[in-house]
């Protein structure tokens, strides 16, 4: 070989070995474009909204996935560190993935976590689970002051094309007011006595209180779709959804609805079991391949079942 291609060799070399040292960092980094990783498909989707083209945003999260069990894997938990910011939802929904995120966070990734910024309400007060309720994003106007916080946030990360953001960020901000507006004028017309929800597990707290709707109960307990619910606690809820009169129950299309059909029977009333989108987007052409289109989907199937 001759000297030459032993010289560009070698150069080469430690080039390579230098690049996979630093934890094979995207190419995104080293042009300067900021790169953020984002764990949940919702919160990805709306990242990727803010921010249009002004950075590189990563989802974690699969569509069709569960936020509380779905696990990444081990090459994709060395990157978190390499981010330039990690947006997280927090208050306790990503279960699966906490060790790595406070992983990430000691190495000295910059994080935002929806859930500090917004008003968080308890799953149950009156049955004493006062644990934060992470499905902030069934309430529009709650996802609007995320959005708002987020946006803010990513002023400040470096490699952020400030006028893309800006420009990203206030058209789809405009969207999801309009968004809560369209809501508003759907749910007007449920009549308020048939404004009762039953669900598959907890996922419909906010929603409740910034539309008026009453939370009759879930087939799962607790806000986790990682429990299972005893043979009282169904019969408890038969007993309730009779008492009143509800007309659907609404099943989340990330959990199989075996349960929900069971409880539907044990009510021996007529009973809809109607599929919504709480707690992940899918793939295109499913019913909720963004936010906005399952906001609009769930919000007709809402009304239609309980109207």
């Amino acid at each position: 070989m001759k000297k030459s291609n032993i010289r560009t060799f070698g150069a080469f070399a430690m080039v390579l070995a230098s690049f996979l040292l630093s934890g094979c960092v995207p190419e995104s980094t080293a042009d300067g474009t900021a790169r953020i990783v984002v764990t949940t498909n919702i919160l990805g989707d709306v990242t990727k909204n803010l921010v249009g083209g002004a950075a590189e945003v990563s989802t974690l999260m699969k569509p069709n996935a569960d936020p509380h069990s779905f696990e990444i894997s081990a090459r994709e938990a060395s990157e978190l560190s390499h981010a330039d910011l990690l947006v997280s939802n927090g208050m306790g929904l990503e279960e699966g993935l906490e060790q790595h995120l406070e992983s990430a966070a000691a190495s000295g990734t910059r994080r935002f976590v929806a859930g500090d910024h917004l008003e968080p309400i308890a799953y149950d007060s009156e049955a004493g689970n006062n644990t934060p309720d992470p499905h902030f994003w069934t309430d529009p106007a709650r996802m609007l002051d995320v959005i708002d916080a987020l946006t803010t946030e990513l002023r400040a990360v470096d490699g952020v094309d400030q006028q893309q953001l800006e420009r990203a960020s206030a058209s789809f901000r405009e969207q999801v007011v309009q968004l809560d507006l369209r809501m508003s004028d759907s749910f007007a017309l449920i009549p308020s006595e048939r404004r009762a929800l039953v669900t598959n597990h907890h996922v419909f707290g906010y929603l409740a209180e910034r539309f008026d709707f009453r939370v009759i109960g879930a087939v799962i307990p607790g806000g986790t779709t990682l429990a299972s619910p005893s043979a009282a606690d169904l019969k408890d809820l038969a007993d309730a959804i009779r008492k009143a009169q509800v007309p659907a129950i609404f099943a989340d299309s990330s959990q199989p609805d075996r349960l929900v059909q069971a409880l539907a029977r044990e009510t021996e009333v007529q009973v809809e079991v109607i599929e919504l989108f709480t707690e992940s987007l899918t793939e295109p052409g499913q019913g909720a391949s963004n936010y906005l289109e399952m906001m609009a989907t769930n919000t007709e199937r809402i009304t239609r079942g309980l109207g």
